[in-house]
């Protein structure tokens, strides 16, 4: 699995929010194994919209659709809790 590069405004988003380091970290697990316990991948509702989430930290999450069958974009970073 592999992540596209993000667009601009997402790494300036995590850079103010001291998120960088810990999106890397998640990034990597994500491309070595989509189903580790911490990155806690659901799918979104609407389901049929096929977007899914996966978990940079307790309070942040990455918004992601895939592109094709083993590429995704990151199409939002957010807290999760607003």
């Amino acid at each position: 699995m592999r992540i596209l590069a993000l667009h601009r405004e997402l790494e300036e988003y995590l850079k103010r929010r001291n998120l960088s380091a810990k999106f890397n970290k998640q990034k990597k697990l994500f491309e070595h194994n989509l189903f580790h316990p911490s990155l806690n991948v659901e799918l979104l509702e609407p389901k049929h919209l096929r977007i899914f989430s996966f978990r940079i930290d307790k309070k942040y999450r990455a918004i992601f659709s895939y592109t094709n069958r083993d590429t995704v974009e990151v199409i939002d970073i957010n807290n999760h809790y607003k």
